[in-house]
């Protein structure tokens, strides 16, 4: 006798939810004192064994954070927030293109962080992100995020005088002090039901250099580009040097970091969509079940129809 369809629903999610989380952990990290950013290949596919093998897995899973996002908006008491960093052309805007498609629009919401404004920089630099926390049942994406705070401004200092800190305030700590104050922030959220997971897509110089190239000759893309994403490529090193240290800062347990390679659009949208279904899948979500006054209040309805 063949399973009921709901069986077999059930325990290929149960599989998929296991081959997510064996690919994710590869990439997870939640202590970063042993952390070096050498470790990690840029061009990484472990596990899959293909790129057409990969797309069906992102289908999948795509597919099983669908079903698990619905479950989220029902129930009212988690949020999940997801944080992009990268570099200039690493997929940020890919990876919320390809790996959300699925899921519903009005239980997700997508912010990216330009410079600040002058409104913004009359504030504490967690103001404006604070601001846009995905709220309870909902999935909130940072396309970049406060974490601009301790990479581009420390690449670039010169950003901390637009600020206009106190003077007292601005030592030689600072950075330690922003990576302190982010920490906090972040157990302060975790703490009230946002579940944060933190994706760095980790991108050669040299893949970088062909997406550029491929931007200009592509009159689609012409948009995109600007004379300062080159101008940055400058300052390579000083940003893989703050990438590194901001991991080592701000990995933890309650809101990891995932070393994602880039490289490959295929399986960077794979290994993040692969983390997404796990953090979900731990929440272990379900459809609240109704009380009383709930069912009594359906039989009223069914009775209202039933008798038109």
């Amino acid at each position: 006798m063949r399973a009921p369809l709901y069986y077999t629903s059930c325990m290929k999610h149960d599989k998929l939810i296991r081959e997510a989380t064996h690919l994710a952990k590869k990439f997870r990290v939640t202590n970063g004192s042993k952390f070096r950013l050498k470790d990690y290949r840029t061009d990484d596919t472990t596990g899959v064994t293909s790129k057409k093998h990969g797309e069906r897995l992102l289908q999948e899973s795509s597919e099983c954070a669908s079903e698990m996002q619905e479950k989220l908006y029902a129930q009212d008491r988690w949020a999940l927030l997801l944080v992009f960093q990268g570099m200039d052309s690493s997929g940020k805007d890919g990876s919320v293109k390809h790996v959300m498609s699925g899921v519903n629009p009005q239980g997700c919401e997508v912010h990216s962080f330009k410079a600040p404004t002058s409104d913004e920089l009359d504030h504490d630099y967690l103001w404006r992100a604070h601001n846009v926390i995905p709220e309870r049942g909902k999935i909130g994406i940072f396309n970049r995020s406060y974490y601009e705070e301790v990479l581009v401004v420390r690449v670039h200092p010169k950003l901390l005088v637009t600020e206009r800190l106190p003077e007292r305030r601005v030592t030689k700590h600072v950075w330690s002090e922003r990576y302190e104050d982010i920490n906090a922030f972040e157990r302060y959220l975790t703490r009230n039901g946002v579940v944060i997971r933190k994706f760095f897509l980790h991108i050669s110089k040299e893949e970088q250099k062909k997406r550029f190239l491929d931007r200009l000759d592509d009159p689609t893309k012409n948009w995109k580009f600007s004379l300062s994403d080159i101008q940055e490529r400058g300052f390579w090193k000083d940003y893989k040097r703050a990438y590194e240290e901001m991991v080592q800062n701000t990995a933890t347990k309650y809101a990891p970091w995932y070393v994602v390679p880039a490289d490959n659009k295929w399986f960077m949208r794979l290994a993040v969509a692969s983390a997404i279904v796990e953090a979900l899948a731990d929440l272990k979500l379900v459809f609240p079940e109704a009380d009383k006054a709930k069912k009594k209040e359906l039989d009223q309805i069914r009775k209202s129809l039933l008798t038109e």
